[in-house]
């Protein structure tokens, strides 16, 4: 605790220059809020975005830990063997799959898919996997198009919808670029 360099790598890795950021823009942008609006201006933004991170806290630490959890329990090898750069069609249709049925927001979605990039699945399977979970994820069917547009409209969206992330998984694995995502073992 005491060594400089390792409070610098601590900062450095643990939070990033994202991080930081935020943290900058979120000053800049609540002195502001002081200046312009007043003290109890200042003071209802902050007891809101204090509700805020105590909704969505939980939520984040669960998907983290069924993320984790998944890391931990399915073998490396076995991930990319269903959705590596060898998988093919079948890749692709595996991770439209898992996309499809992930539940939650973009803490849950996006938690998984760290982890199968982390495992060795290709970018056309990443693709494919956030497509399905950003058009075809039964949770959005079942709470907001259902009760809002009926069901008819509900199952012509889906099937429509079908052939996206297949589509979307073939076009990243043909585009000419290096894809480079963190691991999040690290």
């Amino acid at each position: 605790m005491h060594d400089p360099d390792w409070r610098r790598s601590v900062l450095r890795d643990g939070f990033g220059r994202s991080f930081f950021g935020f943290l900058g823009f979120a000053v800049v942008t609540g002195s502001l809020s002081y200046v312009l609006r007043g003290h109890d201006a200042f003071v209802a933004a902050l007891w809101g975005d204090l509700d805020l991170v105590t909704n969505v806290l939980p939520r984040v630490v669960i998907a983290v830990s069924i993320a984790a959890l998944i890391w931990f329990l399915i073998p490396r090898d076995r991930i990319s063997a269903l959705v590596g750069s060898e998988s093919g069609l079948r890749g692709l249709l595996i991770a439209s799959v898992a996309g499809t049925i992930t539940p939650g927001g973009p803490a849950s979605a996006y938690a998984l898919l760290a982890v199968l990039a982390g495992s060795g699945a290709d970018r056309g399977a990443m693709v494919a996997y956030i497509t399905a979970w950003g058009t075809l994820g039964l949770q959005r069917i079942l709470v907001w198009d259902v009760p809002f547009m009926g069901p008819e409209f509900a199952i012509m969206r889906f099937a429509i919808s079908m052939s996206l992330p297949i589509i979307a998984g073939l076009i990243a694995r043909r585009l000419p670029m290096q894809l480079t995502v963190k691991d999040p073992s690290q």
